[in-house]
Order: structure tokens, then sequence, then C-alpha cells
């Protein structure tokens, strides 16, 4: 029997498990393929920890958020190297990997795929910030999070009179802010695509309160006034070199509450974005990317990425999907703004 190995690594995200059970339905069913699943991303491809993944293991996991493989941060460059890898492919008789995963993720598959090893890609962020596909799964549940905790951020905001600061997450993408903002009504959304000043943000937070409005800023994690040098990240990198974003949303909160004399209280949404059941859009999505995936294996479409263009499900080179990040272009800010304050 044909078999291929499935791993999810990086930062969890709501829809890992349906990508999950669509591949072993689709792989199964269609195509006769047995799966095992690494535990804990890369971790279990270097430590050989490995589960069987038969029809049975996937049943009703769609709506659960999280990951039933588990993840991690490893980079099997660093922590393992290539022989590895080609040494657990080896040993588990697989005809190939399906790595889920972000843009780290996705660039140690390539990086992998170049030295012979057979893998196809499936993203999975909630920053939705991957160049080749035009939405991640994961970004819809987040920004569905998001709004629903800024909504009651903003009736306690206006019991009391208070500016309201909510941080969101994104990485260097200000998806989720923006997204997240637009549908809570916003008065000030920021980003790390359009940088402003904190005057700037003091003003559309005074004008709101002028208004009568008690004032609703959304802030994404990687927001860097103008005057910033670099996105506030005080707890250092993480182990693929990148910083540990989070805090901006409490910097902001003393600035502006100096600023306006206004009482400000700010709230840093964090992980929970991340977390819970993920919305249908997502488990559809994710659905047809793992039955994507299994397809590519199938057709010997090693060494790419199953994306989303338009409401088509395919294949693009992983040399694609790592090489641009995709940002918030200036027209989509610029119609959020022309409501701010």
């Amino acid at each position: 029997m044909k078999r291929l190995g499935i791993l999810t690594s990086g930062g969890d995200c709501p829809g890992v498990n349906a990508v999950i059970r669509g591949a072993v339905l689709g792989g199964d069913i269609v195509h006769g393929y047995g799966f095992v699943g690494f535990r804990d991303g890369w971790r279990g491809v270097l430590e050989q920890d490995v589960v069987p993944l038969p029809r049975r293991s996937v049943r009703g996991i769609s709506r659960l958020g999280g990951t039933i493989l588990g993840t991690s941060r490893t980079n099997p460059l660093r922590d393992g190297g290539v022989a590895a890898v080609r040494e657990s492919f080896s040993r588990n008789g697989l005809d190939g990997l399906i790595a889920i995963g972000g843009e780290g993720t996705l660039a140690a598959a390539r990086e992998l795929c170049g030295h012979g090893l057979q893998v196809v890609g499936v993203p999975k962020t909630i920053d939705n910030d991957l160049g080749a596909t035009d939405y991640t799964f994961g970004f819809d549940s987040a920004v569905q999070t998001a709004t629903e905790a800024i909504d009651r951020l903003r009736t306690t905001g206006e019991s009391h009179h208070r500016c309201m600061v909510a941080e969101v997450m994104g990485r260097n993408a200000g998806w989720i802010a923006l997204h997240a903002g637009m549908a809570a009504g916003a008065h000030a959304i920021l980003i790390p695509e359009h940088p402003v000043t904190f005057d700037q943000v003091a003003m559309w937070v005074v004008s709101a309160r002028d208004r009568g409005r008690a004032p609703l800023v959304v802030v994404a994690e990687a927001f860097a006034a103008v005057g910033q040098e670099a996105p506030y990240s005080p707890r250092g990198l993480d182990t693929f070199g990148r910083p540990r974003l989070g805090g901006i949303g409490l910097l902001l909160e003393a600035k502006l509450q100096a600023m306006t004399g206004i009482e400000t209280r700010a709230t840093v949404l964090g992980h929970i974005q991340r977390g819970g059941e993920p919305t249908a859009y997502d488990r559809v999505l994710a659905t047809r990317l793992g039955i994507a995936a299994v397809e590519a294996a199938a057709d010997g479409n090693w060494g790419t990425m199953v994306a989303l263009r338009g409401t088509d499900i395919v294949p693009v080179g992983l040399e694609e999907a790592v090489g641009t990040l995709k940002v918030v272009p200036e027209h989509r800010y610029r119609e959020a703004a022309a409501l701010f304050g």
C-alpha cells in the first residue's frame, strides 16, 4: 500500500483537523493511500514519534479546534538536518509527506524538496499572509473570534466612557486587524503596512470622543508608529529567528491616555484567536485543501502547495508560496480609513 505522512507544524490554527480528515478520507477512498501522523510537527519526524491514521481516527474531527497530532516550532534543518528527515521517510515507508503549516513550515518543506524529498504543503495560518493563496484557512475563524471579543470591549467602553484598545495577532500583516476592525466599527485601525503617528491616532480618538462615542482602536501586533524603528517585541526571537511580537496595545494604552486625557484600557486578545472551533467557511476550505493535497501527491506534484485561487484549489510551487508576504494593499487600508475618527 502507498503511504503518506502528515504533520502539523508552527502555530495551531482552527481548521487543521479538517485538513487531516480531508486528506485521510480522500486518500483512502479515492487513491488507496495509508497514512501515518507525526506528533508535534517536525519534532515527530526527527524523533520517530509516529501514530497510525486509519479512517476511524479522523471521525468527527472537522469541528474540533487545534490539531489532533500536536504541533511545535521545531526547525528540521537546524535541529536534525536533511539526513534525519530522509531516514524517517525510509523507516516509515513513506512515498511522501503532507506538511500543514505556515511560512516557516513551508520554507523548510521547500528546502527538503530541493534535496529530493517528496513533500506537498498545505497553507495554515490565521495571518492570511501567504502570497500564493487568496485566503488561508483559520483566518476567517480568527477574524470571527476577534470581532466577537471587540464587540464585548465596545460595550464596556461605552459604559465607562473609556477608550478601548484591542491588540490582535497577524504577525507582519494587518489582515486580521483590518477585517475585525471594520466588522466591529473601529474608530482607528493600525496596521504595519501603513504607519501613522501617535498624534494621528490621538486625533482619531478625540474626534470619536467629541461625537459622544467611546473610542475603539484595533491595532495589529506588528504595528510600528512613525518614528519607531521596528515593531514592539520585548520577548526576543522564536526558533525561526523571528521577533516574538505582542504588547503594542499596552504601549498604546499609556500613550493615548497621556496624550488625550481619556481613560484608556488595552486588551491583548492573543491566543484566543487561534483556539476554538473553526467556522463553517474554514471547515469547508480546509477539507478541500486536504483532499487537494492528496491529489497533488497522487499526481506526482511534489514541491507544491495547494492554494485557493478564486474558488478553485490549485497546486503552486513552494518557492512561490514562501517567496512573497501578502500584505494589506494601500487601497484596502484607505477604504477603512475613510471611516476613522
